[in-house]
Formats: structure tokens, C-alpha cells, sequence
């Protein structure tokens, strides 16, 4: 027992647009307690603190939550934590699992969660408690684990299938991994392991890459991913590439600040959306060949047959979840919309850092229908954040309650906030 402790359409100008949206304060009011600020009508609470590193979350019919750990905490990877009195603080909190990861997530009567090389479920009672939870039983094994990019986010679909990220243990797939003018390896030879989602049974023991397919690839590190139920189809948020000006010929840091987009995709099976050969450049809106492989920021060779994104989002803000909102409490305008958590960027000097906050991109048809709107803000609690180590917050995991809440995780103090709506 554990003590309580953009849709961006790119229209017109899309960097100045981008810039007007950073500062979303117009509709937005503090929240008391939490320290976030939200639009008019809701309100944030911290249910939990110092709960660890906090990263994906799911909550179960009755309200319980289950936190995934990046560190173990007294030795547990995975927390449950409830409110037993109701009076919205957690006060009974427990754990169970011996790994780390990031991935987890409930369907179908088991709980699945990763390690950074594997896959468990755990079988679930009709309250969607854990039956067993010293006896996982081990679905997928053998995933790469890189030095980076190695989390193991996860979403499964209606027809008994497993979608799992396995990012590229590198930024471009250089010969010198991050090394200033090093060519890119052509082709890369990662990409039959790594850099993409693959899928898996569900219900199949021990699996390993031979029995898993590599459903889509060219996606550098897709922490977010969730399969839509309105449209039945699978959507991923991936963290764009890093460090566009190892080619200063090309390149000057201003201009990898904001270049490089962080990215949305709709994604069928065969996809290919496009790393490390091209990048989404947010000023010319379309993908560009990466300097790694011979491009100079203009060229699009290699780069016309690649899947586009459906919303690009400024550099470097490292979307960490991906939520559809399919809820009742929440005004009309959130149902089935998309709710992402950007954990926050290290890489825009000598820009300030940006993210560190939960947007709102709208959808309609399971399509984006009008500019993603910045919707919870302040977890940073600075006003300008400079480096990443300034941030006494970021948001990481998103989670909806039964009651139609939205929970996001913190994986720096490990706080749990709980935002509802009480307008009309």
C-alpha cells in the first residue's frame, strides 16, 4: 500500500497563425487549486500528487484509475488509485507490475500495458478490477528498445487486433546519430523493426515480430495513438524530427525552432508517412526531402507519395496522448473531438520552448473541422519556459472518467488532474 499522498487547416499564413494560438488566454480563466487555466465553464482539481512519473493513464467503469510508470515506484510499474470517500482526493492507492513503460489501456474485460520491449494483459472481473495482478500474461516480447524513442504506446481496435508503436532508436537514421552534416542511411535500416505501428492479436500469447505486421511506417515516435470509434480507423500524433541545423548551409537554429512540424495522421495499413526521407515544413506546407538525403529545404523528391498529415502542429511541442472525447459533460463542440497533450520541447532555441499544454482540435465526421485552440494551460507554472528543466509540470497522459471528465497525468511531480465542466 502506497501512502496518499489544427486541426490546422493551412490556409493564409500558417506560422502567424500558429503564433496567435500559442496565446489562447481570451476565453480561458484560472482554475483555483490546480493552477491551470481552462476555458469559461470548467475547472481543474488535483486528485493526486507525488504519484511518480506519471505518464499514460485509463479509467475503469467505477472511476478507478490505472497509471502506467516510467520509474518504478517502491517497486510497483503500474498504479490503482481510487477515491473511495468520493470527495475527489485520492486516498487509496496501490500498485502491482515490476517494469516501466508508458502504454496502457482496457478492452474487451483485460487491462494491457508495456514495458519498453513488451506487451502484458491482465485478466479483469466484471468491475474491471485486476483478477491476478502478479500473473500477466505476456502477449507480445522481443520489441526493439532503443537508447530513445523506446516507449511502447498502445490502442487496440474492434476486431481483436493490437496497435503498438515502436519508434526509431534514432533522430534521422543518420550514419552518426545527431552528428552535424552526417548523411542519412539509405535505405534506412531500421524501418523494418522500428520507426512505425505495427499490430499484433490481441489474445495471442508470446508473440514476436515474425507473427506481428507492420501496419504503417515512417513515423519517427508516435507517443499518441487511439483507434476512433465514430470512424473506425486509427489516428497517431508523432514527435517530429530534431535538429534540422546540423546542416547550417542549409539551416539556422531560428529556423529549426518552428520548421519541422509535429503531426497528426489518419493511419491505414500500408501507410507510409514519410521519416526520415522527409519532414513537414510548416511554411511551405508540405513535406520537404530531409537534409539528411540530399535536401536543401526546398527539394520534395521522395516526398510526393508520402501520407500527409490531417493537423500540423508547430515544432517540437512532443505530443505525448491522443484522446477522442466521446462523453456527455462537456459542451456539444467537444463530442468526438480531439484532445492532445504536448509534454513540451527542448529543441527551439533560441526560441522559447512551447507546449507544455492540452489542446482541442475539432472534429466532424472524423475529420478536423476548425483550428486546434490551446485548452488547458499553466502546467509549466512559468510564464516563459526556457529549458525544459524550468517546468514544474507536463502534461503526458489523457484519460476520459465515466462521468465524461478529462484526466491528464503529470510525469515530472506526478500529479493526477481531473477537469470537468459545470456550465451551461
Amino acid at each position: 500500500m502506497f501512502g496518499p499522498l489544427l486541426f490546422f487547416l493551412f490556409f493564409g499564413n500558417p506560422l502567424k497563425d500558429n503564433v496567435q494560438l500559442f496565446t489562447n488566454e481570451s476565453n480561458q480563466q484560472l482554475s483555483v487549486g490546480s493552477g491551470l487555466r481552462l476555458p469559461a465553464g470548467f475547472s481543474a482539481t488535483v486528485m493526486a500528487d507525488s504519484v511518480g512519473k506519471a505518464r499514460h493513464i485509463i479509467i475503469n467503469k467505477n472511476g478507478v484509475i490505472y497509471v502506467k510508470l516510467s520509474k518504478l515506484l517502491n517497486g510497483k510499474g503500474i498504479l490503482r488509485l481510487q477515491d473511495s470517500n468520493s470527495d475527489g482526493i485520492i486516498d487509496n492507492i496501490t500498485g502491482f507490475g515490476n517494469y516501466i513503460g508508458t502504454g496502457i489501456t482496457i478492452k474487451n474485460g483485460y487491462l494491457y500495458a508495456s514495458s519498453n520491449a513488451e506487451v502484458f494483459r491482465y485478466k479483469l472481473d466484471s468491475n474491471e478490477e485486476v483478477i491476478s495482478p502478479d500473473e500477466p500474461e505476456k502477449i507480445i516480447t522481443g520489441l526493439i528498445n532503443g537508447r530513445q524513442h523506446n516507449t511502447k504506446s498502445l490502442a487496440l481496435d474492434n476486431n481483436g487486433n493490437i496497435y503498438v508503436n515502436i519508434g526509431s532508436p534514432s533522430n534521422s537514421c543518420q550514419e552518426i546519430d545527431r552528428g552535424v552534416g552526417s548523411k542519412g542511411k539509405d535505405p534506412c535500416p531500421v524501418l523494418d523493426s522500428a520507426g512505425g505501428i505495427w499490430q499484433f492479436k490481441a489474445d495471442k500469447l508470446n508473440q514476436t515480430y515474425k507473427d506481428g505486421v507492420r501496419y504503417a511506417t515512417g513515423l519517427r515516435n508516435v507517443m499518441g495513438l487511439k483507434w476512433n470509434e465514430e470512424v473506425n480507423e486509427l489516428f497517431v500524433v508523432q514527435h517530429g524530427r530534431d535538429q534540422l541545423d546540423m546542416f547550417p548551409e542549409f539551416f539556422t537554429p531560428q529556423q529549426n525552432a518552428v520548421i519541422p512540424a509535429e503531426e497528426m495522421f489518419m493511419v491505414k495499413k500500408g501507410d507510409d508517412c514519410g521519416w526520415p526521407y522527409c519532414y513537414f515544413d510548416v511554411q511551405q506546407n508540405k513535406k520537404v526531402l530531409a537534409p539528411e538525403y540530399g535536401g536543401d529545404g526546398k527539394k520534395t523528391t521522395r516526398c510526393e507519395g508520402v501520407v500527409q498529415p490531417i493537423v500540423a502542429f508547430p515544432a517540437h511541442m512532443a505530443p505525448n496522448d491522443l484522446l477522442f472525447y466521446t462523453g456527455n459533460m462537456f459542451p456539444a463542440k467537444y463530442k468526438n473531438g480531439a484532445f492532445v497533450a504536448f509534454h513540451g520541447s527542448w529543441n527551439r532555441s533560441p526560441e522559447k520552448q512551447e507546449g507544455y499544454y492540452v489542446v482541442f482540435v475539432p472534429f466532424k465526421d472524423g475529420k478536423p473541422n476548425a483550428a486546434w485552440e490551446v485548452f488547458a494551460d499553466g502546467f509549466s507554472g512559468v510564464e516563459t519556459v526556457m529549458s525544459p528543466r524550468q517546468a514544474q509540470h507536463r502534461p503526458c497522459g489523457l484519460a476520459m472518467g465515466p462521468d465524461g471528465a478529462l484526466y491528464v497525468t503529470d510525469d515530472v511531480k506526478g500529479k493526477i488532474y481531473k477537469i470537468t465542466y459545470q456550465g451551461n
